[in-house]
């Protein structure tokens, strides 16, 4: 015996986080936000591997700690590419960067 709940049906059906996300205006930002917080991680990653001290990695940055900090914060996207590329080198590694094709939108 099953029980069938009354629902209202909205007209959202087959829609995807990222029509909502477009929808609500977000979407840039939200995916901005991810890619920093991706970076933000990995470097931290690197640094805690490598046994690298936020000081010493500033020193070699040739930067203050609190400009570290604000590279290594994952809500703070306005960290240019060069100061990225400068950080990911100190650690021996190398940014990379690729464009990819939107997916077609289903209909």
């Amino acid at each position: 015996m099953s029980i069938r709940k009354n629902r209202k049906r909205t007209n959202r059906s087959g829609s995807t986080f990222d029509s909502f996300l477009e929808q609500e205006g977000i979407r840039e930002e939200v995916e901005a936000v991810a890619i920093k917080r991706v970076l933000a991680w990995q470097l931290e990653q690197a640094m805690q591997e490598q046994r690298k001290t936020k000081q010493a990695m500033a020193r070699q940055l040739h930067t203050s700690r609190s400009q570290l900090d604000r590279l290594l914060d994952p809500r703070n996207v306005s960290v240019t590419l060069d100061t990225i590329t400068r950080a990911a080198k100190a650690l021996g590694k190398r940014l990379i960067i690729r464009v990819a094709d939107v997916k077609a939108k289903r209909a």
